[in-house]
């Protein structure tokens, strides 16, 4: 088991920005083939800061709600999916990267305003709030394969789906192994991605 400074660390670490790659790992260029699609799908949630600061913050978040967490964390990887399809089928959203950005915003500043003290708000909120995220994420996340040959659309959105469970899940697993240590690991996260979330809300609005 690690000390308790170093899984602290940790937390805190997973929640601040780092630098981005091109944006879903092809050099932004349109995935033609299933192993360009798969590796899309899996780099997509990494290098999209606003998009790995929503999972994280919702991985903590839905560990404040455990009977809630794993169904409110489906509900986001489900709609994720409808989200994609509708994007496929070119019925928009509307401005997505400012919802995703508000989500992120939105989840981080639950966590630190509440700490762990989410369990209310998370209950309430959790499915349908997570839902919703899912359909903005995920139809920002198919703008990458939109002209992408039906088959490799769909290897990149299984791809994503797994690696945005693996993220989420991992968050919460995280979050529950460091609960004896109080507020401050879910506060630090929900700073990082609030200070995420802000930055791509005022570049979404901006651009």
């Amino acid at each position: 088991m690690l000390p308790k400074r170093r899984r602290i660390a940790a937390i805190i670490l997973t929640a601040l920005p780092g630098p981005a790659l091109a944006h879903h790992g092809m050099d932004d260029a349109t995935p033609g083939t299933l192993g360009e699609g798969i590796i899309s799908g899996f780099a997509h949630p990494v290098l999209g800061l606003d998009h790995l600061a929503f999972l994280l913050a919702a991985g903590l978040l839905a560990s404040a709600a455990p009977r809630l967490g794993y169904r409110a964390l489906a509900a986001f990887l489900t709609a994720g999916i409808a989200g994609a399809l509708l994007h496929r089928a070119a019925i928009g959203l509307g401005p997505v990267e400012i919802g995703v950005a508000v989500s992120a915003l939105a989840a981080g500043g639950l966590l630190l305003a509440l700490g762990r003290r989410t369990a209310i708000i998370a209950s309430a909120l959790a499915v349908p709030g997570f839902a919703l995220a899912g359909l903005f994420h995920g139809h920002a996340f198919a703008e990458a394969v939109a002209e992408s040959p039906a088959a490799v659309f769909i290897a990149h959105l299984a791809a994503l789906t797994l690696a945005q469970a693996m993220i989420a899940g991992a968050a919460l697993l995280a979050a529950r192994a460091v609960a004896g240590f109080g507020n401050l690991p879910f506060r630090a996260a929900g700073l990082g991605a609030t200070a995420v979330g802000a930055f791509a809300l005022a570049t979404a609005i901006g651009g």
